[in-house]
């Protein structure tokens, strides 16, 4: 199936909670979009692989994605090879997505940064015509995204622009607390962590907030761009 917007997290909830806002806003303007998990989360202090895989799910419904898929790489250990980049690449192709979200450059979780290079390499891969994949035994044609962009995460970096969520924040929140093993709650004997803090979503929202302000609207969410980011005249920039 063809998308508009490929989004890829190295765990569950990396989308939700850097850019859920900005692919529930294109998925109301008629785009098709989708997320891919490169691993299934299971080194995360609370929860299961099995139950992030449920919850994960459960946002895909929420948001109204055309398909959420998980490749099962290692949580942790995964590496920046062929076999980690022909995974992401057999994606790609198989989608087509014009435009791919990817992990932060540089973050809190070292599994952040790592997969963002990661997910960038495998989109520059994935439109070299020597590079050779099949989808249930047919070739795959090369595909190379015409954009990609670095979604911000724990780390507040300077964004290269910044997308108006304020119509869709109800939506991401609701989105984000599908993940519920993993955030807090009062009731819970699992340890705590730096995001099941009651605090954390606060964090969250003042980001959202910043962002917002720097452009006149309450909520938004930053990106990162790695290329100049073109516009066809000023009026696209208002």
């Amino acid at each position: 199936m063809k998308v508009d917007i490929l989004a890829i997290g190295v765990h569950p909830d990396d989308v939700e909670l850097s850019c859920s806002g900005t692919l529930l806003k294109h998925i109301a303007m008629g785009k098709k979009v989708a997320v891919l998990d490169l691993t299934l989360g299971e080194l995360g202090t609370r929860g299961s692989a099995e139950l992030r895989t449920k919850e994960a799910m459960a946002a895909a419904k929420i948001q109204g994605l055309s398909f959420r898929k998980q490749l099962n790489l290692k949580d942790g250990f995964f590496e920046n090879n062929e076999a980690s980049q022909r995974a992401i690449i057999e994606v790609i192709r198989d989608c087509q997505p014009d435009i791919v979200l990817c992990n932060a450059l540089h973050d809190r979780h070292p599994d952040h940064g790592r997969a963002a290079k990661l997910e960038a390499d495998a989109c520059f891969y994935s439109g070299l015509v020597k590079i050779e994949t099949n989808n249930n035994g047919k070739k795959q044609e090369a595909w190379r995204p015409k954009a990609v962009y670095h979604y911000i995460q724990d780390v507040i970096m300077e964004p290269s622009f910044v997308v108006d969520i304020s119509d869709f924040i109800e939506k991401k929140r609701e989105a984000i607390m599908a993940f519920s093993s993993q955030f807090y709650d009062p009731g819970s004997k699992e340890p705590e962590t730096p995001i099941s803090n009651k605090h954390f979503m606060e964090a969250v929202d003042s980001k959202m907030i910043i962002f917002g302000r720097s452009i006149g609207v309450h909520y938004a969410e930053g990106f990162v761009a790695s290329r100049y980011v073109g516009v066809k005249d000023l009026f696209d920039l208002l």
